[in-house]
């Protein structure tokens, strides 16, 4: 896995040193900076991503790293029927007065 910390969007809320505080450092006013070059092992991803989806703001930004989605075959779609609206226990048409 690897990460990017857009420093521009961050507002300082902390939540990723408070996870992965491995990767990520805050300065004096409060704002994250990137420890590395962003390159997270496999042990280390549950806190990373933890830190990613806590960002309120989406500052951490995973960098590829995604196995292409299995092709699916998509059914055609069809037009439903319209609704029979004359039967005589449709409330919709029955007894209807203005």
């Amino acid at each position: 896995m690897r990460i990017r910390l857009d420093r521009t969007m961050c507002d300082g809320f902390g939540a990723c040193a408070k996870h992965a505080p491995e990767y990520f450092s805050l300065d004096d006013w409060g704002y994250a900076s990137l420890i590395g070059d962003g390159t997270v092992p496999e042990s280390d991803r549950p806190a990373v991503l933890r830190a990613l989806l806590d960002c309120p703001v989406h500052a951490i930004i995973e960098m590829g790293g995604h196995p292409p989605l299995p092709e699916r075959s998509h059914p055609v779609p069809h037009e439903a029927a319209e609704p029979d609206l004359s039967t005589a226990d449709s409330e919709a048409m029955s007894e209807f007065v203005r």
